[in-house]
């Protein structure tokens, strides 16, 4: 992820910065104006305030009790299965809850929405419709029965069943044992999680989790803190209207393609995450990105920062590696390795401007 783009930019659009979006051509045959800071007189554009000292204040992170219980719990009663710690040698009472499996058909044909593995219910939460809770009451584990029914009419969810009788087969898998607190070492022994074999090493699991997520976002706010206060101090000029143009049009093909997944249009998806209108949104992100770029690189070029090809091939590799990719070439697919570099090179600074700061908690 690219450390110093705003908040949830960078899971958006990080892919968008190396995905090979350079100036659009300006017609057939026109020269297009190189959009590669390495190739460009940034300091035409930027005059640098002081960058090494930064003093930034950041709250100081630790792992809250109450979300560490939480976890531990989720983390025990989510691992119950009917071979390890589910209750099966009692019928199903009001009250309990059973992981169940469902299909429901209506004229011998499985409908949409209808079938789920693996399902907790609460019997007597009124979650499924009349009668489906009640027809589990008296059922054994492992025991499967078929209830008929009807669905309720009007039934918004899904008009096409309003009414309609219907056929639901549930397995009962297990009964849900009751979560007080109270944890089995012989259960936790079973859940086949690396180094956990008991209910004190399950909290310490849930301890380092958490407090693997609370340094990861305490490092993340240094880094926004730091980049804040280095833009603070810069004076610029102008910026390159190709470079905006770049940083615009990739952002909106990113954006685009995500606000399509989530099945809504780029202006929905930018009003709901930022509260801003795709146009005006990518306004101001374009510009600022392109301002942080200079500015790195800029700094970049007074301290001799750079990714050696040796550094670069190694970075890919890894990445490349992790993502299930057995060459580089594979993983970069078209984008060039320049992209990478420039991306990786940026990291870099930002990482030599954090190792400068005068950071102090809160």
């Amino acid at each position: 992820m690219k450390k110093k783009t705003l908040g949830l930019l960078a899971a958006v659009l990080s892919v968008c910065m190396l995905a090979g979006c350079g100036a659009k051509d300006a017609g057939d045959g026109a020269a297009t104006e190189s959009t590669a800071l390495k190739d460009m007189d940034v300091d035409k554009y930027v005059t640098l305030g002081e960058y090494k000292g930064l003093a930034v204040s950041v709250d100081a992170v630790e792992v809250d009790e109450d979300e560490w219980d939480t976890l531990v719990n989720n983390v025990y009663y989510g691992n119950i299965t009917a071979e390890n710690g589910g209750i099966m040698d009692r019928a199903v009472e009001t009250g309990d809850t059973v992981n169940i499996d469902y299909e429901g058909k209506k004229d011998d044909v499985a409908f949409d929405g209808g079938t789920a593995q693996g399902y907790d219910l609460t019997i007597g939460s009124g979650s499924f419709i009349a009668g489906f809770e009640d027809g589990l009451i008296g059922v054994m584990p492992g025991e499967t029965v078929d209830l008929d029914l009807s669905f309720p009419d009007p039934y918004p969810n899904n008009p096409d069943l309003a009414g309609q009788p219907v056929v639901f087969t549930v397995t009962v898998n297990f009964i849900e044992p009751e979560q007080d607190g109270v944890f089995s070492d012989e259960v936790i022994s079973n859940f086949g999680i690396d180094g956990v074999t008991n209910e004190e090493e399950l909290r310490q699991y849930a301890y380092d989790y958490l407090n693997d997520n609370a340094q990861q976002n305490y490092e993340t706010n240094v880094q926004q803190a730091v980049m804040d206060a280095f833009m603070a101090n810069n004076t610029f000029t102008s910026v390159p209207e190709a470079l905006v143009q770049k940083y615009s049009d990739a952002a909106e093909s990113s954006i685009t393609s995500m606000a399509s997944a989530y099945g809504v249009d780029a202006d929905t998806f930018t009003q709901y995450y930022y509260g801003q209108d795709l146009a005006t949104f990518l306004s101001t992100y374009a510009e600022q990105t392109a301002k942080q770029d200079i500015a790195l690189q800029a700094v970049a070029n007074k301290e001799n920062l750079n990714i050696s090809d040796e550094e670069l091939d190694q970075m890919l590799m890894d990445r490349a590696t992790a993502a299930g990719y057995d060459t580089i070439e594979e993983y970069i697919g078209e984008t060039s390795k320049e992209d990478y570099r420039e991306y990786f090179l940026y990291d870099k600074v930002l990482d030599y401007l954090v190792e400068n700061a005068q950071i102090t908690n809160n």
